[in-house]
């Protein structure tokens, strides 16, 4: 979904930062977008240390003066059922909320910048909206996320910046199998086609059409819609 969002903001014309864990992925992806035309750094950056976010931000700064979109594509499935480790829910919290919250808190400043066009899209789940009885845990830490998002967009409405989640269903992503593949002797292939039919319109989504919802809300024509966690979602959350 990461690559999709860049590769969709890099053709709109956006100067695109790729940051990630992942150094490889990052250079790979930036070179895909600037050998199609478009303009992408790549940035290997830990989400969850504030330290490297504010730095990656301060690089911006010194490069831009300016931030339009901060877009905050990170997480990973929770552990499953109600009993989990210490050292799994920290990891969840870590991973989920503060890869999220660091990068808003050091973007502020210049998306206030954009003077009254900066905008935040973060990625929760639809787990956020209607809860995982698979993983109480990844539901606690995606609706978090939600609840994050509305409170920022009443606190930076004033200062002209939207705040908006997207809650993405199930996505043809290679993370999707780790869903189901948590239990010991899981069936993945049964699971996910039970979990598949079960979807309104038969399929699983695409990262492009993410990529799309992240482009709008990032966009002019979303410049009155702030606060709001959009389903991307094939219509399982109108059930």
């Amino acid at each position: 979904m990461g690559t999709a969002v860049a590769e969709r903001f890099a053709r709109e014309g956006a100067v695109v930062y790729l940051a990630d864990l992942d150094e490889q992925s990052v250079q790979r992806v930036s070179a895909g977008i600037n050998a199609a035309g478009g303009t992408a750094v790549p940035v290997k950056v830990d989400a969850t240390s504030r330290d490297q976010v504010e730095e990656l931000l301060s690089r911006i700064d010194h490069e831009h003066e300016v931030l339009h979109v901060l877009h905050s594509q990170v997480g990973m499935p929770g552990a499953p059922g109600i009993y989990v480790s210490e050292e799994d829910f920290d990891t969840s919290i870590n991973v989920n909320i503060k890869s999220a919250f660091f990068p808003v808190a050091a973007a502020m400043p210049l998306l206030v910048r954009a003077k009254g066009v900066g905008a935040v899209t973060l990625v929760a789940s639809t787990a956020a909206l209607v809860g995982s009885p698979f993983s109480p845990l990844y539901s606690l830490t995606k609706g978090a996320i939600v609840s994050y998002a509305r409170a920022l967009a009443l606190a930076a409405a004033p200062q002209g910046v939207r705040v908006n989640v997207i809650c993405p269903g199930p996505i043809d992503t290679p993370m999707l199998p780790r869903f189901f593949g948590r239990e010991p002797g899981a069936d993945i292939a049964d699971l996910m086609d039970a979990f598949v039919t079960a979807i309104p319109m038969q399929r699983p989504g695409t990262p492009q059409e993410v990529a799309g919802a992240a482009a709008f809300l990032a966009s002019d024509d979303a410049g009155f819609v702030t606060g709001v966690a959009l389903p991307v979602d094939g219509g399982q959350i109108a059930k």
